[in-house]
């Protein structure tokens, strides 16, 4: 999943740790949200059970009897009033202040029938949840019933209401309340106790996304720290590793940093890169030195033909010769590619193409140039050459003649020869890029040369960062295209 991922932060060692650690930690805290949440709802639904059986209870309590011997049905506030009055006047005393206000709080009704209205909603959990508590209070009941209800809903909140001008200004019609009635034995009626069901917390998610943004502020600072101690001295191998594979001319030892694993790779890589640019340059000396002991004689053979009296054999003798040179000349570039002490420099492809498609017209060759926008980019230019130059004369050679045309592919410059010729088996295309791979078995170069003309042109593409690929035309004949970066 993170390797599809189009941003290049999301590419790097960094940003996919980062993005694995936000990921986790963003998991964790909506389980952690999800388990304070369902602990906040436990909790608010064992208030609103305690406060409906404690209102229940307090009435039995409050009367020395039977709950609901203690409670009467109330058509007015004043019966309600005169009534309360008269239990505590049983009980030898007027009812304090906050007695009064302890009374009024209970909110209990006392009905014959109890009938939920079309606007509740039962809650069954409150129910059983009710009923066990009654039932370890010893509150004789035979049935309770838990509905939600608006308080704007109820007839007994309604008539409450009307002497109170208080509640009728501060919107509480709204409000949801849970209505319990609990069914008394022997046919005495129903207890309806009231209380406002309270407000879920909001708490909750306040306190979760301001954790979550402290853990991530303290969490990524020291993760990004830690890792960026990490991925810089690895980027930097990188780069390293990058312009070394460009330009092996020159070891440059990169400086060991981040912890020990890392000053380790490091140092092993710094001591690989000398030994390989040891062994370059030893291979550079080596083949100067076969290229001048072998040219050397080659050239003082030449000379010592002319006195070859049979021209037939002279002329074979001299074309053996050039033969041996020019498979010599091709190993050596194909050995020094890369090591090129020239930087690229910015020159008009299409000019260049140009000028290689002249050099094969002047001789007489059926080579053409179509679709040849100007297209400038930065590149080793007598390289790109000997690559023209070689894919081109395998066409004339194999299909008879070369179209050569050019594109700019989003800054990479598609260059395309193709033939009218035989083309090459499918299950050979890859084969014909290695060394000394040809389409037939002589080695006269006539029919083919030694076998490196494709081999030198993949070289020199790869040294440009770019790529050679071959394949058959449906119409029949050879499509080569090479792409070099423009930058």
């Amino acid at each position: 999943m993170l390797s599809r991922l189009q941003f290049p932060l999301f590419k790097s060692l960094l940003g996919q740790v980062m993005l694995v650690v936000a990921f986790g930690l963003l998991v964790g805290q909506a389980v952690s949200a999800v388990l304070l949440y369902q602990a906040a709802e436990q909790r608010r639904e064992a208030g609103l059970v305690n406060a409906i059986a404690f209102r229940l209870v307090s009435a039995d309590q409050r009367n020395d009897r039977p709950a609901y011997e203690g409670l009467r049905r109330f058509d007015h506030l004043e019966e309600r009033r005169a009534y309360r009055d008269a239990i505590f006047a049983e009980r030898g005393g007027k009812p304090s202040a906050g007695g009064n206000r302890r009374w009024r709080r209970l909110g209990l009704q006392r009905d014959d029938t109890f009938l939920p209205q079309p606007r509740d909603s039962r809650s069954s959990s409150l129910e059983e949840k009710v009923s066990e508590v009654l039932t370890e209070q010893l509150y004789g009941f035979q049935q309770v019933q838990v509905v939600r209800r608006r308080a704007g809903d109820d007839p007994f909140i309604i008539s409450m209401a009307k002497n109170r001008p208080r509640m009728r200004q501060a919107g509480w019609q709204d409000r949801t309340i849970m209505v319990a009635a609990v069914e008394l034995p022997d046919n005495q009626g129903w207890a309806i106790a009231r209380v406002a069901e309270p407000p879920r917390p909001a708490a909750i998610a306040r306190s979760v996304v301001l954790q979550t943004l402290v853990i991530f502020v303290v969490l990524f600072g020291l993760l990004y720290t830690v890792l960026r101690r990490i991925t810089r001295p690895v980027a930097q191998l990188t780069n390293r590793v990058d312009a070394f594979a460009l330009n092996p001319d020159k070891a440059v030892p990169v400086k060991p940093a981040g912890p020990q694993d890392i000053r380790r790779l490091i140092a092993a890589h710094n001591a690989m890169e000398a030994r390989i640019a040891s062994m370059l340059d030893e291979k550079d000396v080596m083949l100067g030195a076969i290229g001048h002991d072998l040219k050397t004689p080659l050239a003082a053979l030449r000379v010592r033909i002319e006195s070859v009296g049979d021209d037939k054999q002279r002329s074979r003798m001299a074309e053996s010769i050039d033969d041996i040179n020019h498979t010599l000349d091709d190993i050596l570039s194909l050995a020094r590619i890369g090591r090129n002490a020239q930087a690229p420099e910015r020159t008009n492809i299409t000019a260049l193409a140009q000028s290689v498609v002249d050099e094969f017209e002047d001789l007489g060759e059926p080579v053409e140039l179509t679709d040849a926008p100007r297209i400038v980019g930065a590149i080793h230019v007598t390289w790109v050459k000997r690559a023209l130059r070689n894919l081109i004369s395998n066409a004339v050679r194999y299909g008879g003649g070369a179209e050569v045309s050019l594109s700019d592919d989003d800054g990479v410059a598609v260059i395309v020869i193709q033939d009218n010729g035989p083309g090459i088996p499918d299950d050979r295309l890859a084969a014909m890029l290695e060394p000394f791979a040809r389409g037939e078995a002589s080695r006269n170069r006539a029919t083919g040369g030694a076998g490196l003309g494709l081999t030198l042109a993949r070289a020199i593409a790869d040294q440009h960062g770019g790529s050679l690929t071959l394949s058959n035309r449906s119409e029949g004949g050879l499509r080569a295209e090479l792409r070099l970066p423009l930058s």
